[in-house]
C-alpha cells in the first residue's frame, strides 16, 4: 500500500533519477516478499519517526514505512521515499 506522500515522492525520484527505477523496483519487490532481506538493512526507526521502519534502495536512497493490519493481514503501508536526508 501507498501513502499519498510516498506517490507523490515516486513520481518526483523519478522525473530526476530514471535511471534508478529498475533498483527502486527489485528493492520494493523484495520489500514486499520479505522485509528482512539483508539487502534492504531494515531497521527501525526512533525519535520523530518512532514506529515506523525504514530500508535501504540504493546507495542513498531510503524508503520509510510502517507495518499496518489491511484486510485482517500485516500489510506494509510506504510513507516516504528520498535520500537519507529527505526522509530522515
Amino acid at each position: 500500500m501507498r501513502s499519498p506522500a510516498f506517490a507523490r515522492d515516486l513520481r518526483a525520484w523519478l522525473k530526476s533519477h530514471s535511471g534508478t527505477a529498475d533498483a527502486l523496483a527489485a528493492a520494493l519487490e523484495q520489500l514486499s516478499v520479505d522485509s528482512a532481506h539483508p539487502s534492504l538493512r531494515t531497521h527501525k526507526l526512533r525519535g520523530a519517526l518512532a514506529g515506523c521502519w525504514a530500508c535501504s534502495a540504493g546507495y542513498d536512497l531510503r524508503v520509510v514505512f510502517e507495518y499496518v493490519q489491511h484486510e485482517k493481514a500485516e500489510a506494509i503501508l510506504l510513507l516516504a521515499l528520498g535520500t537519507h536526508d529527505e526522509v530522515y
